[in-house]
């Protein structure tokens, strides 16, 4: 299995992707699971969220992680997609695709590569308000730091 990562500032087409995967599987999965986190307004507040990385580490620390859950999990096939630059509400900023034999692995990986993206890749939020003004770089969560702690 060669697991795929992309970062890229356009947004993705979800469909498109587990096509793709499924396509280049050519049957031999059983379950693809899939998980896309979105941009929030946080209640019409937010028009925006910009997304910084450092090229090249983010790129090798999300490769990383994808092969540790290929060590974990029987996967035919990983995909994890993350965006940089401006997300607007309602736009996707990762996609992680979790494909495997059985749906309990593909299930598992994926969870475990969330919970991973969201503490250990190298990436920095900064909102940009509905009222025109430009807010801060959003703290790390404790609860994300405690979903990954189960891995």
């Amino acid at each position: 299995m060669t697991p795929r990562l992309s970062i890229q500032p356009e947004p993705f087409d979800v469909a498109a992707e587990i096509a793709a995967l499924t396509a280049e599987l050519g049957g031999r999965a059983g379950a693809v699971v899939s998980f896309t986190g979105l941009c929030r307004d946080e209640d019409g507040r937010l028009a925006a969220l910009e997304l910084e990385h450092y090229p090249g580490m983010a790129e090798a620390e999300i490769g990383r992680v994808l092969d540790e859950a290929a060590r974990r999990w029987p996967l035919q096939g990983a995909v994890a997609i993350h965006r940089h630059g401006l997300v607007r509400p309602g736009e996707g900023i990762v996609l992680v695709l979790a494909a495997s034999a059985h749906r309990t692995a593909a299930f598992e990986a994926a969870s475990f590569l969330m919970d991973y993206l969201k503490t250990r890749a190298p990436f920095w939020k900064r909102e940009h308000r509905a009222d025109g003004t430009l807010g801060g770089w959003v703290e790390a969560m404790e609860h994300d730091a405690a979903a990954a702690a189960r891995w």
